[in-house]
């Protein structure tokens, strides 16, 4: 097992002084290396703050987060940023590329924390003509499409082999057509690169290509399902 949720719960105070907002509840979560799953729900329902603790973005108030067996509760802020940086990749639904870096210096940030190496740059190559955009190396996210912005931005969560992939609605700002093809792209290197990827969506299309689907309501995990239908076929 890749990542554990047990009993997770957040709550945030109240602007007002009154009652803390209770955002999630008794949420129990267990995912496999190279699992694929989406999360659904309405908005406002916790799928972003899950997604954020998951992510070691934000801390529960109750319960206990693990990844590859190690409880995240106990760690320093220096050490999460070491596990965000190396085991954790992360897509939004807005790229935030630098505008002043070119695609491959977009994608080679995260491994700025250490020394970026030759087999970095090689490696972000590859990527980037795995994802049809080795014609774009030197051009600058002005110069992309939306969908191809997104593309980078996957490759530069993938740079440093993270076990674990989050997504939060990395398709929200793209057209139908631009869409599918992210979600082809996601599902395709969960495959290749054997992360396990978790897919906050409100698009039941995408989220149904996906293997394992869950359900947010009110903060409360409302349902599992599993699916044996072919991923974007």
């Amino acid at each position: 097992m890749l990542f554990e949720l047990t009993h997770l719960s957040k709550s945030y105070a109240s602007p007002d002084g009154g009652t803390p907002v209770e955002v999630l509840r008794d949420v129990s979560l267990r995912l496999d290396a190279g699992e694929a799953v989406s999360i659904i729900g309405p908005s406002g329902s916790g799928k972003s703050t899950l997604l954020n603790i998951m992510g070691a973005l934000d801390r529960p108030t109750t319960g206990t987060v693990r990844l590859d067996g190690r409880d995240l509760g106990g760690l320093t802020e220096k050490e999460l940023a070491a596990i965000r940086n190396r085991q954790i990749g992360f897509i939004f639904q807005l790229h935030h590329l630098l505008p002043q870096c070119s695609v491959l210096e977009n994608v080679l940030i995260p491994t700025l924390t250490g020394h970026t190496t030759a087999a970095d740059r090689t490696r972000a190559e590859r990527l980037l003509e795995r994802v049809g955009l080795s014609h774009r190396l030197g051009h600058r996210p002005g110069q992309l499409s939306g969908g191809e912005c997104q593309r980078v931005a996957v490759v530069r969560s993938l740079i440093n082999r993270p076990k674990l992939l989050l997504a939060d609605e990395p398709t929200g700002s793209l057209d139908h057509a631009a869409a599918t093809n992210l979600g082809h792209l996601l599902l395709d290197l969960n495959k290749e690169e054997g992360v396990a990827l978790v897919l906050v969506t409100h698009s039941l299309e995408l989220a149904g290509r996906l293997p394992r689907t869950i359900e947010l309501c009110d903060g409360n995990l409302a349902y599992e399902a599993r699916t044996s239908l072919p991923c974007f076929p």
